[in-house]
């Protein structure tokens, strides 16, 4: 199993909420063919009113994903922190978190996702 780390932009060109999940999908499916661990998804936060909605969508999207077994976790930027257990567990499987810009810095325009 590779522990690599794959970072995808998904709000770049603001796309709407179902396209932003379409993106996901696909990232989730591709990373899993290549043997990714681990991919943190860009979706920002809201300022324009755009990212707020697509993150939203894109966390309730990836509850229901590790519910049906499809991929193993998902943290929140906002709890990316050596002090969440998710994000411990997450650093066994992809080490390369550890050195994560985001990590500490309780961002909400990120998820990660741990496949």
């Amino acid at each position: 199993m590779g522990s690599s780390l794959k970072e995808v932009n998904i709000k770049s060109d603001l796309p709407t909420a179902r396209d932003a999940i379409k993106r996901i999908t696909y990232n989730i499916k591709n990373g899993k063919e290549l043997g990714i661990t681990a991919i943190k998804i860009i979706h920002g936060y809201g300022s324009s009113g755009k990212g707020g909605k697509i993150r939203i969508e894109a966390r309730k999207y990836l509850l229901d994903q590790k519910r049906k077994g499809i991929i193993r976790d998902f943290i929140a930027g906002e709890d990316f922190s050596i002090f969440n257990e998710s994000t411990r567990a997450a650093f066994l499987l992809c080490p390369q978190l550890r050195h994560d810009s985001d990590l500490e810095r309780h961002n909400n325009g990120i998820t990660i996702i741990i496949l």
